[in-house]
């Protein structure tokens, strides 16, 4: 309230004129923004979005493209409410374990954990066959597996993003402590990659698990895991596998034995026949693969030679 006093004298008169003047305070807002190293999300991407608001859930999504995920090729996925993708079923609520789990399922966890009874959120998915999305998609997996002229032809971004609050003025606000997290499955229809992105990961008391496993474990990798409470999550913003805090990438296609044919032109047919000589091609093979994006983590070994 800001008040103005005015007095007027003459000879035979005084005056006193009161002004009043009502004023409301405004505070001013920044809009909250995800992390730069997330890909487009939300309704401004036009994502299909479910609000979750203390309930198990799950989303049948049909691809219109097969992803390929370490020798198996799937049709589809399930986004389930918990911050997981499966292949085969949904499972909307289940116990965070560590890896290698050994179990019979495929898949994807950007942040295993009871989301749903956390707080209020949006899970939210896209899938993308042109545009922008498959630009940066291009550009990230040359960066991160190079040596090959990889060209992205289809993305999918699953997104998790919760605010632990059951006030819904807060979450449209994101004004409270937050969970974020992102995973971006990428293919061009014989490699296949996914990303996982971490946004600000507020400490919960629940268990939490992160990282991907596959069916009987053959292939597994743990990013984070802890059986007695997501106290720690913070920090995973600032992980990475590829230098670059909050993200993480992996070369996902092949199964845990791939067989290769090669055609080769030799001098006589017992320049096979030396181990030395074996030994010596193999590692040409390797890294002839290596160059062409796939991880140096495998191991070649000689079944047979044929003459033809």
């Amino acid at each position: 309230m800001t008040m103005q006093c005015v007095f007027y004298c003459s000879l035979q008169k005084s005056f006193i004129i009161k002004h009043c003047y009502s004023l409301t305070a405004t505070a001013t807002t920044t809009p909250w923004t995800a992390p730069v190293i997330f890909y487009p999300f939300g309704a401004v991407a036009g994502d299909t979005e479910i609000l979750e608001n203390g309930g198990d859930t799950s989303y049948l999504v049909v691809f219109s493209t097969p992803f390929t995920y370490f020798g198996r090729t799937y049709n589809i996925t399930y986004v389930n409410n918990n911050g997981l993708l499966t292949f085969s079923q949904a499972i909307p609520e289940t116990d965070p374990y560590p890896f290698p789990a050994y179990g019979d399922e495929d898949y994807i966890a950007p942040l295993l954990t009871d989301l749903d009874d956390l707080g209020i959120g949006i899970y939210s998915y896209q899938e993308y066959t042109s545009g922008s999305v498959l630009t940066r998609a291009t550009q990230d997996i040359n960066q991160y597996f190079p040596g090959r002229d990889f060209t992205a032809s289809w993305v999918f971004v699953a997104t998790w993003d919760y605010v632990l609050t059951w006030d819904m003025n807060v979450f449209n606000q994101h004004s409270g402590p937050a969970i974020t997290v992102q995973a971006v499955l990428i293919s061009d229809g014989f490699f296949s990659f996914i990303l996982i992105h971490y946004g600000d990961c507020a400490a919960i008391p629940t268990a939490v698990g992160a990282g991907y496993d596959t069916i009987n474990s053959t292939d597994y990798y743990q990013i984070h895991y802890d059986p007695n409470g997501g106290y720690s999550i913070p920090i995973l913003k600032n992980t990475t596998n590829v230098g670059v805090p909050g993200r993480w990438a992996f070369l996902v296609n092949n199964g845990p034995e791939s067989v290769i044919g090669v055609q080769m032109k030799l001098q006589s047919f017992s320049d096979l026949t030396q181990s030395g000589n074996i030994d010596a091609v193999l590692q040409k093979i390797k890294q002839e693969l290596i160059n062409h994006g796939v991880s140096s983590n495998f191991e070649l070994k000689l079944r047979k030679v044929k003459k033809t």
